[in-house]
């Protein structure tokens, strides 16, 4: 607990680093250019297939003539985007994680490595490629257990559990990864999953937590369809700061953690050499 708390309180100060600060601007400008694009091509044509899902169904025509007599009718033409942001959101919320593992976790760890960390040995237990294919995969295997898991959102205690544990899973995945990547040795790596993995589940399903506050964005009211342009780039920056200090928490508890069982294994070795 005591290296969970050193590692929070660490992590929450170097978020006012300027390089920080700075390399979250990076991921948004690029996840922002990704998703006008998209956008620009596709927004209509994926509003339209909503619209004609939703015409399709007997059981939402007899509830938006039940709506119209109640004099609510234009619900229906914000019910569209909205599907299509709810759809949507999660996939951006992933998107960001992949960009912000890929481009800001190592120069954070990086970063965390000079100023904290500067005599501990690298030995390059993981590269980019492998990095990148960790993240993949983990990623593949949440968008999966998402599209699974959707019926049960339903319920609605479950709808508050699933989302940011299945986030959580996947930050407590990709960050461990990477921020162990530079230094650790893959057995090091191992080895400290085994020992720490509730520490490290319960600090992912934490910024899954927080990785679903933005969210709230949406739920303000129709007008959150008009202000879309302007809301999607706050969303996404508040992602990527929450993900950028989700980066410093774990590189601060990983290298700790790594700087430990190193230090253990020579004192474990300085004892025994006694008696070879």
């Amino acid at each position: 607990m005591n290296l969970i708390l050193d590692s929070f309180w660490r992590a929450a100060a170097y978020c006012m680093h300027p390089r920080v600060i700075i390399l979250s601007l990076l991921p948004l400008i690029l996840m922002v250019g990704v998703i006008g694009g998209l956008g620009y091509f596709y927004w209509e044509p994926a509003l339209d297939q909503v619209r004609v899902l939703l015409e399709s169904s007997a059981l939402l025509n007899n509830a938006w003539a039940w709506l119209e007599r109640a004099g609510m009718g234009q619900l229906k033409s914000v019910l569209a985007p909205m599907v299509v942001i709810a759809v949507v959101t999660p996939v951006i919320v992933m998107g960001s994680l992949l960009v912000v593992g890929l481009l800001m976790t190592p120069a954070i760890v990086d970063l965390v490595a000079k100023r904290r960390f500067e005599g501990l040995e690298r030995k390059q237990g993981a590269s980019f490629w492998g990095s990148l294919g960790w993240s993949l995969g983990s990623t593949a295997m949440a968008l999966v257990a998402l599209v699974v898991s959707v019926p049960l959102w339903l319920v609605p205690p479950l709808v508050l559990v699933l989302p940011p544990l299945i986030w959580g899973w996947l930050t407590y995945r990709v960050m461990v990864f990477d921020a162990l990547a530079e230094h650790a040795s893959r057995e090091e790596r191992q080895t400290l999953i085994l020992r720490h993995r509730i520490a490290l589940v319960g600090m992912g399903m934490l910024v899954g937590y927080l990785s679903a506050a933005p969210s709230l964005i949406w739920s303000i009211g129709v007008m959150t369809i008009v202000m879309a342009p302007i809301l999607v780039p706050i969303s996404i920056w508040v992602y990527t700061l929450i993900f950028a200090f989700s980066s410093l928490w774990f590189a601060h508890y990983c290298l700790a953690a790594l700087q430990d069982l190193r230090r253990e294994r020579v004192a474990v070795q300085l004892v025994a050499e006694p008696n070879l």
